[in-house]
């Protein structure tokens, strides 16, 4: 089967949930032997069109305007994949959706993965949110299949457009934790010395609640922000904040080992979001087996349960003494045990591509007769039987 997606930002990349997600969907299936092409936003000189891991990526122009980005890239990205022998469109987010009903039109399979309902976002007004809100009515109607992240996106899309959405939880590959190396030599991190926040540097993510709340707080603990600054007057409000203070580290963009090392070591992970979809950041902190404090939105409650803590979102009071409090209570070993445990059961990366690929098949008319990971068990037990006879 032949599966185009659209609507990330870049590939390979980790600038947000979206291209975590998208990425690692792309390069699983590809593994399961799909041929799947995935369209980036914005062309590069010679670097258009080429293959990472067996995925296909091609580059598509857009304006660098971020009202006009998301959409000038999904249309022109929808008429270049109805010219290819594509059997799914596969949209991530609502914004990118609106095209779809033009695939429809041209007799295209399609897809919708809500990664959150991102006209609530605090950066988006006037136009663009209400094409935000356009984009979610055209998945709600015209999509063969709509995929929700969250039991409060499927409650929102039933109750509001009578739109039954197939429920499927981003995963997480599960890791081991790496001790204090390169975060030692780059910024002098120490295994429980910092608190850690990952992701964007953007309104509708909290960090500056976290920078706000964490200079309330009293704790010996350095702040670590893990995310890339872009040129926006919500970045600089966030830089005013922190210049000069020898205990708040940027890290900027980081990937790889090193990220695993932030993860691994920190004391603490704080997500402040006002809104998410599932986060994927949040995932890797808790298989990790590393405190998490969130902000109470169902769309983190939900996913931390009985394994967080959280606060007030927006209340940088309350969030400055869930700090001091967290801070001051480490995981025990047993603690720790039980959350990596949750986060297996219930966050299985293998579950997760089973799924997508009963929609792939469901939307084409040619159901799945075994499940792949069921099957590889399977093959496992049979492999064992074989070598005990």
């Amino acid at each position: 089967m032949k599966v185009a997606m659209i609507g990330h930002k870049d590939f390979p990349s980790r600038s947000g949930g979206v291209e975590v997600m998208v990425g690692g969907l792309a390069v699983s299936m590809v593994r399961r032997g799909y041929e799947v092409t995935v369209y980036n936003r914005g062309l590069q000189k010679g670097h258009n069109v080429y293959t990472t891991e067996g995925v296909q990526a091609r580059r598509i122009f857009t304006f660098q305007k971020a009202s006009l980005n998301a959409m000038v890239y999904s249309f022109l990205a929808t008429f270049d994949a109805l010219t290819r022998d594509c059997d799914v469109i596969h949209y991530h987010a609502i914004g990118p959706s609106v095209p779809l009903v033009i695939a429809k039109l041209f007799g295209k399979h399609t897809v919708c993965t809500v990664h959150g309902l991102n006209w609530k976002v605090d950066k988006w007004g006037g136009f663009a949110s209400a094409y935000l809100k356009l984009g979610e009515r055209v998945a709600a109607k015209y999509a063969d299949d709509l995929v929700v992240l969250s039991e409060s996106e499927w409650n929102y899309f039933q109750e509001k457009y009578d739109r039954t959405a197939i429920l499927i939880p981003n995963a997480v590959q599960m890791r081991q934790p790496l001790p204090c190396n390169l975060i030692r030599e780059k910024y002098g991190l120490e295994a429980g010395s910092y608190i850690l926040y990952v992701g964007r540097i953007s309104p509708e993510k909290g960090p500056l609640d976290l920078v706000e709340g964490y200079l309330k707080a009293h704790t010996d603990k350095k702040l670590v922000l893990a995310g890339p600054f872009a040129e926006t007057e919500y970045c600089t409000t966030v830089q005013e904040k922190i210049a000069g203070n020898p205990n708040i580290i940027t890290t900027g963009y980081v990937v790889g080992d090193a990220l695993l090392e932030l993860y691994s070591n920190c004391a603490l992970f704080v997500l402040p979001s006002h809104t998410e979809g599932l986060s994927l950041s949040l995932l890797e902190a808790l298989s990790l087996g590393v405190k998490c404090l969130v902000s109470d939105i169902p769309e983190n409650t939900t996913v931390t349960a009985d394994y967080g803590t959280e606060f007030r979102t927006e209340d940088t009071d309350s969030l400055a003494r869930a700090l001091e409090r967290d801070t001051a209570r480490p995981l025990t070993p047993e603690q720790r045990e039980a959350q990596v445990d949750y986060v297996r059961t219930n966050f299985d990366y293998d579950v997760m591509l089973d799924r997508y690929e009963e929609v792939y098949h469901h939307v084409i008319g040619d159901p799945l007769k075994e499940i792949p990971s069921q099957a590889k068990a399977h093959r496992k037990a049979a492999a064992a039987q074989g070598g005990a006879a």
